[in-house]
């Protein structure tokens, strides 16, 4: 008889709902993680560390009010490393206790060290001492994540020279700083660090930044960085970087030479799945240390699962949530519904951008017609009261059915907006809803209906002139 029934590598946030729902259908349940992890990298260096930093940045340089009380003001003038790292220090101790008590509610074992494969169904427990723990379990789920890529032409000290995970540990504001990659991470931590107050400059070999996401947006972010002072060197790679006095100089291949106190790689990220041994369970990674799965997250060893950021894209923590709490169900035979294809994607810089469904470009390629409403923060009650004036909400309508195609949100609470035309989305709405629908006044929900009816109002205007 097996040790557990359900085995999981892990504790970030698909390990810990694979636990906890493999638990809640009564099996016997075990995650194996580093004591200094708990949580994963998205608890100790990754989202959670991520997004309470954009929060102390923004509050502590009162960015967000300058529209109000003018460009000068400032909650706080020299703002520290310490400021910043003492409420991030105090969310992410406060987020490792509630996952342990849930874990310890839901009668989940914790074991303590590094996870690796003895066989199919035994792994052993490392935890820097003479002798593995070695445990049996009827099925195994594999949510070890990602680490930053590093690549090997760079000399990375976690000083001057970091990656995202080297970001907590910064010693001091820099004034300077060069980020090599415009990736969700890169321009997150690039508008930070610009509204902290560093010069900063942006490395990207491709032509734009975020291409997934929809460009009149990507071209209003960029705008707003750009007031941040912020450089865009777009179609140049770096060939290297030299350490100099205390700061560093990047050498883009174009011949430009890029003086600066920090440079920061955001080259994608690495499956941490060096470390599991993964051939005596019969399963390979690719070379970015990724894991095959099919669509019930099952790899290749039937009893072997994988989700999280360790299987790849969408690699997001609340994609890694669902996968596990879905792998959990088919590897207990329990029936479970599938992840709804519709979801949502929050990109934390500053100012914040999410959307769900289709971007424009997406439907004129597929020759989709459709209508776009758009409404404005500037002409909402609300956001004059919260002095955003650059905020905007975008819907795609269908021409066809009405129905909402797309929805993208540039601006204050655009993470929490989107879940609305999501809702509306995924229950086969249509824009007739959002314009009969009674919003609160004064909110910036509000801009659904002004965005509805400015569709409406093409639509209207298209069959007037085909009668």
């Amino acid at each position: 008889m097996n040790d557990f029934d359900i085995l999981v590598l892990g504790s970030g946030p698909g390990g810990q709902r694979a636990a906890i729902a493999a638990a809640k259908l009564g099996r016997r349940v075990a995650i194996v993680d580093r004591r200094n992890m708990i949580g994963g990298v998205c608890i100790n260096t990754g989202t959670i560390p991520s997004k309470t930093l954009r929060e102390a940045v923004l509050y502590l340089t009162g960015l967000s009010q300058r529209e109000l009380y003018g460009q000068s003001y400032r909650v706080k003038e020299d703002i520290t490393v310490a400021d910043l790292g003492m409420r991030t220090q105090h969310v992410i101790g406060r987020e490792i206790d509630v996952i342990r008590s849930q874990l310890a509610r839901n009668h989940v074992t914790v074991l303590a060290g590094t996870g690796h494969f003895l066989d199919p169904h035994t792994i052993g427990v490392g935890n820097g001492q003479d002798r593995d723990l070695k445990v049996t379990a009827g099925k195994i789920v594999i949510a070890t994540g990602t680490k930053p890529a590093r690549p090997d032409t760079v000399a990375f000290d976690d000083r001057t020279i970091i990656d995202s995970d080297g970001i907590i540990n910064m010693e001091r504001i820099p004034e300077t700083m060069v980020v090599v990659g415009a990736g969700v991470i890169g321009i997150e931590y690039a508008s930070m660090f610009a509204a902290l107050g560093t010069k900063v400059t942006v490395v990207e070999r491709r032509d734009r930044m975020l291409e997934f996401a929809d460009l009149e947006v990507v071209e209003a972010l960029k705008y707003h960085l750009r007031d941040l002072a912020v450089t865009f060197r777009f179609r140049e790679s770096v060939s290297s970087v030299e350490r100099r006095n205390g700061g560093a100089i990047t050498i883009l291949e174009s011949g430009k030479r890029i003086p600066a106190d920090t440079v920061m790689y955001s080259a994608g990220r690495q499956g941490m799945t060096d470390e599991l041994n993964l051939e005596a369970a019969g399963l390979a990674a690719d070379r970015r240390g990724r894991i095959k799965v099919d669509a019930n997250y099952a790899t290749e060893v039937p009893h072997i699962y994988a989700v999280g950021d360790v299987i790849g894209f969408p690699s997001l923590a609340a994609t890694s949530m669902e996968q596990g709490r879905l792998a959990a169900h088919h590897a207990c035979e329990e029936p479970v519904t599938g992840m709804h294809e519709l979801q949502p994607i929050g990109i934390y810089t500053i100012p914040e951008i999410s959307f769900v469904g289709r971007t424009e470009d997406e439907l004129t390629e597929a020759k989709v017609p459709f209508e776009v409403g758009v409404s404005r923060y500037r002409e909402l009650a609300r956001g004059q009261i919260i002095g955003d004036s650059y905020g905007m909400l975008k819907l795609l309508v269908s021409s066809e059915d009405r129905s909402l195609l797309g929805v993208h949100v540039f601006g204050t609470g655009a993470t929490e907006l989107v879940h609305i035309g999501q809702t509306v989305m995924g229950c086969g709405g249509t824009v007739d809803y959002l314009v009969n629908a009674v919003f609160n006044y004064p909110t910036l929900a509000e801009s659904y209906k002004v965005a509805a009816l400015d569709a409406m109002n093409k639509m209207r205007q298209i069959a007037r002139l085909s009668e």
